[in-house]
């Protein structure tokens, strides 16, 4: 997916499910994505993400100048930006408040490890940051523990972040902490959650490795 309109269409096809699963409400959230000439495409400001187009997309540099689009840009541009110096692998950003990740992140409340398979195969560790002031380098900053080993962080008092290979990788990263949040949720209505054993852990380590090509 290196065409920056097929780019495009995929930030519009996942600010529009973002916002139908409810992962963020009115203005709420925000998406990126690495184009091919090395600048970022980005969603604006004060904008429901249900509403979002194409043209509403705005294309700036690394320094976070506009270049293409008449909108304000998002106010975590700063966030993203930092993500995507650190991560060259990285070509796609995604920050929303899901109700249950959000939950334990108001709480700060780490979310388990190891009682989902998928959840250790797919992402490994999901951390919490430290609260850092929303749309201000002090929330970028809170990453910079975690952002080259994890894929999705908690964001203490805020919502989630997650990134990946491209649109649909970010966003499928932030569907699997909100469902794992949610089983947690309910596990621990039900008396506590039960962790994987270190051996079957190691199990699943291996055939991360094996079968996807991921080190967890």
């Amino acid at each position: 997916m290196n065409n920056p309109v097929d780019i495009a269409n995929r930030i519009v096809s996942v600010c529009h499910r973002l916002y139908e699963h409810g992962f963020v409400t009115a203005m709420d959230g925000n998406v990126s994505a690495r184009l091919p000439n090395g600048n970022f495409l980005v969603t604006p400001s004060s904008l429901n993400k249900g509403n979002v187009t194409e043209d509403d997309l705005i294309e700036v540099t690394m320094t976070g100048e506009s270049v293409i689009g008449n909108r304000k840009v998002s106010t975590e541009l700063g966030m993203h930006l930092f993500i995507y110096a650190q991560r060259s692998d990285v070509h796609a950003v995604v920050h929303a408040h899901p109700t249950y990740a959000s939950g334990f992140a108001v709480a700060r409340r780490t979310l388990p490890e190891n009682i989902l398979p998928e959840v250790i195969v797919s992402l490994g560790t999901i951390p919490l940051a430290q609260y850092g002031t929303p749309s201000t380098k002090e929330l970028a900053e809170s990453l910079r523990p975690f952002v080259k080993t994890a894929s999705a962080i908690l964001l203490a008092n805020h919502g989630v972040v997650t990134y990946g290979s491209d649109v649909d990788d970010a966003y499928f990263k932030m569907e699997k902490v909100e469902h794992v949040a949610h089983i947690a949720f309910v596990a621990r209505m039900l008396g506590g959650e039960r962790q994987i054993s270190a051996v079957d852990k190691e199990k699943l380590k291996k055939l991360s490795g094996s079968t996807y090509g991921k080190n967890v």
